[in-house]
């Protein structure tokens, strides 16, 4: 059965009732529940804390992530990926491999079987299907392939916290692609990209695609799926009047438009007691933030064959007052790459000064300097002045310091500024990452030898991708874009029930009791996910648990209404109830199933 009011295969047309079923919610959330869909979640029932970042996912709970798993195993077969399942437990050979046994660091949980060999638990599966790849893929003639998994994973984070927001297990959706050069990996690429847009919207959620780093994995050209919600930890930056989208940590701050403005002021040591920081020192002197110039130290290490320090280097980092470092796009800066923040030592060395007070005027030890693209376009600006309590104004290029060593995109855009595209200005709004694509190249193919034979016999390291949903972190971020006071409003796609028939007093009227049943066996039959609840609860307490747990569409059956021949209808968002005729029911719930 098709229609976009039909619900996955797996769990249409199953009897359901109240009283056969499992309901447990709570009038208060547990107190070290943060935020709403944490709460929310454990409220209502859906999800049961374990241990820290740990949860049993309860009956209800499981129906979301079953239906979720549904409209992703649908969409990734349609592409034409293979599903497979690959091992929780990897043996450790396989990411020493590649490095990432020692570079992943604590995130990655490492055990030991009885023997004393090296285990971990898999937080992703890079390794294990190139493993895979090299074992089975020989030639040309076998791709390209893309294998995926709907697995357990887990990493172990420092401080697991927001329910399946930031857990330690979770179940993620992992697919990888195997292309005989770039173009066709490039070419399965945007066939992943597209599945994925295709996945989030039959999820029925407000979504965008965003351009992102690649981060630790590695790879080029990468897709972040961001769910919008006020509460999103990420920011995403957009152009309205474009298609234009990126996270913060990609997206681009253009360099001002025209040249450096002349000098107009004089160089000059100024008085700032007690103002450390651009934004005191701006309110103190009376003048906008935006003259102001902030100094951000920074080292990098040079270490030898067993990883001691043989030399460090230190660099003075500029950018306005009003401005943020953007960290991934310093580390981009030659030179810069693994960078850290210089120690109190290495900042007396070269300044002579605490931190609060420092400028690139009057350096005790020659650093190199990077500037943004908007310092370096600055006239008549503030820095500090290396000296306690005091600032210097006036400050401008060639005529008081020579030019900078290099000039980069340093920050993190903000609301207004020019986008890259050149099609309007930019806007910020918060998103919840929920996936995430990457084209890898031969980053892991190269590391593990995985090789096939071109059409010459010659062998050829396999291109990559992956390509990950968080399965179980999709239902929090769904609860936090679509909530209200009295609980979750889910979308209808991955609702855990997507109709709740609600007789009022049906152990005392047989009418009642005829007309859910009737109801509940027809709404069956047109293959809709319906509870009935026969739990003979009273109104009040019945429609708060119903309300609490989301369920999108509740038709509600009392003795009075059927006298008038009607039954009421009201959807999750709706104010009120609205009256549709017995035999006008079915239709009228299929059709706002179908909005």
């Amino acid at each position: 059965m098709r229609g976009k009011w039909a619900v996955p295969f797996c769990l249409k047309s199953i009897l359901m009732k109240a009283t056969q079923f499992f309901i447990s919610t709570l009038k208060e959330a547990p107190a070290d529940a943060e935020v709403v869909s944490h709460k929310l979640m454990m409220r209502a029932g859906l999800i049961k804390k374990l241990g820290a970042g740990i949860y049993n996912y309860m009956p209800l709970g499981l129906r979301v992530i079953r239906k979720v798993e549904a409209i992703v195993r649908e969409e990734m077969n349609r592409a034409g990926a293979i599903e497979l399942t690959m091992p929780v437990v990897q043996p450790a050979e396989l990411w020493q491999e590649t490095g990432r046994f020692e570079k992943m660091g604590p995130e990655l949980l490492r055990i030991q079987d009885r023997h004393g060999r090296d285990f971990v638990v898999q937080p992703t599966s890079e390794e294990v299907i190139t493993d895979i790849a090299r074992q089975e893929l020989k030639s040309y003639k076998q791709l390209p392939k893309n294998f995926y998994q709907i697995q357990t994973k887990f990493r172990d984070e420092r401080r697991p916290r927001f329910g399946l927001m930031r857990g330690r297990e979770f179940t993620m959706k992992d697919a990888y692609s195997f292309d005989r050069d770039p173009s066709a990996a490039k070419a399965s690429y945007q066939v992943m990209a597209q599945a994925y847009r295709r996945i989030f919207d039959r999820f029925g959620l407000t979504y965008r695609a965003v351009a992102a780093d690649s981060g630790a994995i590695g790879g080029d050209l990468s897709e972040e799926f961001q769910v919008i919600a006020a509460t999103g930890e990420d920011a995403i930056v957009y152009c309205p009047q474009s298609d234009y989208a990126a996270n913060m940590e990609k997206a681009e701050a253009l360099a001002p438009a025209g040249s450096r403005g002349a000098a107009t002021q004089a160089l000059a040591k100024t008085a700032t007691p007690g103002k450390s920081t651009c934004a005191d020192v701006a309110e103190f002197l009376g003048v906008p933030l935006s003259t102001t110039v902030k100094s951000l130290v920074l080292a990098t290490d040079e270490t030898n064959a067993v990883g001691e320090i043989i030399k460090s280097q230190v660099w003075l980092l500029l950018l306005r007052g009003d401005h943020d470092m953007n960290e991934i796009k310093v580390a981009k800066v030659p030179g810069l790459a693994g960078f850290r923040f210089a120690t109190l030592g290495e900042i007396d060395e070269h300044f002579g000064c605490k931190p609060g007070y420092l400028g690139p005027i009057g350096l005790k030890k020659p650093l190199k300097i990077v500037v943004d693209r908007e310092v370096a376009l600055m006239a008549d600006w503030i820095c500090g002045a290396n000296e306690p309590d005091f600032h210097t104004t006036g400050v401008n290029w060639g005529r008081d310091l020579p030019e900078p060593d290099a000039v980069a995109d340093l920050r993190n855009v903000v609301a207004g500024d020019l986008s890259p595209d050149g099609k309007g200005e930019l806007a910020v709004e918060r998103g919840i990452e929920v996936g995430h694509v990457f084209y890898l190249g031969s980053k892991y193919s190269r590391a593990m030898n995985a090789t096939f034979l071109d059409e010459n016999g010659k062998p050829q390291p396999l291109e990559m991708g992956c390509y990950g949903i968080g399965i179980t972190r999709l239902p929090a971020a769904a609860i936090e874009q679509n909530h209200d006071e009295r609980g979750i409003i889910w979308p209808d796609a991955i609702a855990p029930f997507t109709v709740v028939v609600c007789p009022v007093g049906m152990d005392r009227s047989d009418a009642v009791k005829a007309t859910a049943e009737t109801l509940y066996a027809d709404l069956l039959a047109a293959g809709v996910d319906v509870i009935l609840d026969d739990r003979g609860e009273r109104p009040g307490a019945m429609f708060a648990d119903w309300e609490l747990i989301g369920v999108p569409h509740r038709v509600t059956i009392g003795e009075k209404s059927l006298k008038d021949g009607v039954i009421e209808y009201q959807h999750r968002r709706d104010a009120a109830a609205t009256k549709v005729a017995v035999n006008d029911i079915l239709a009228h719930v299929k059709g706002r199933m179908a909005v």
